[in-house]
């Protein structure tokens, strides 16, 4: 997994009116959960602020990474844990991290990468990829930046299902019989078939 620096600065003014000017002056407030825990057992959070600029390069693409942060000089490793976005403009609106320690596992979400020439695809099917990202619980530097999928065997109207795949070091999170990609009949494959049904007779 690549890695990038982001600098932030610690927050006092915790209340709306001041995450309200540290938005209007292009901040982002953002919380960090450490490996340290309080009284009762949460993680401990640090809030601090990022420039939108400074986000730009770690939320606008479909890679993932492993973020060095340096809040005012102390700097952790961590991850991106949740975003959120205004709902008609788009812009952020805040952004969670976790920190991350070498020998404790992660969630997180990698993307699919499809590889090979699917049989159905020859046949006139169409490949059609339906979980963009899988959820995988790994320590982070076991993560891959893809999850690679061969789908070269895949027939017309088959199938690769969650429960299939495996990855070494990797324990895939999400549902067993979640369809991960599939190859569609198409009309003109449809019309092959019949066609080759009718020859048959």
């Amino acid at each position: 997994m690549k890695s990038i620096e982001i600098k932030g600065s610690l927050r006092t003014d915790l209340g709306k009116k001041g995450t309200r000017e540290l938005r209007k002056n292009n901040g982002v407030p953002c919380v960090l959960y450490g490996v340290k825990k309080d009284e009762n057992g949460l993680p401990v959070a640090t809030h601090f602020s990022v420039t939108v600029d400074g986000l730009r390069n770690l939320v606008y693409t479909p890679n993932i990474y492993l973020v060095n942060l340096d809040i005012d000089g102390t700097v952790v490793t961590a991850i991106m844990k949740d975003i959120q976005f205004h709902p008609v403009k788009d812009n952020i609106l805040h952004v969670d991290f976790l920190q991350v320690e070498e020998n404790k596992p992660v969630v997180m979400e990698v993307p699919v990468q499809l590889e090979g020439l699917a049989e159905g695809v020859r046949a006139g099917g169409k490949l059609a990829l339906q979980i963009r990202k899988l959820k995988v619980k790994a320590t982070y530097n076991a993560i891959p930046e893809r999850l690679v999928i061969d789908v070269t065997p895949l027939g017309l109207g088959k199938t690769i299902k969650v429960g299939e795949l495996s990855y070494e070091g990797l324990e895939l999170i999400n549902a067993k019989d979640a369809v991960v990609c599939a190859v569609k009949l198409t009309r003109a494959a449809r019309g092959a078939q019949a066609a080759a049904a009718a020859g048959k007779k």
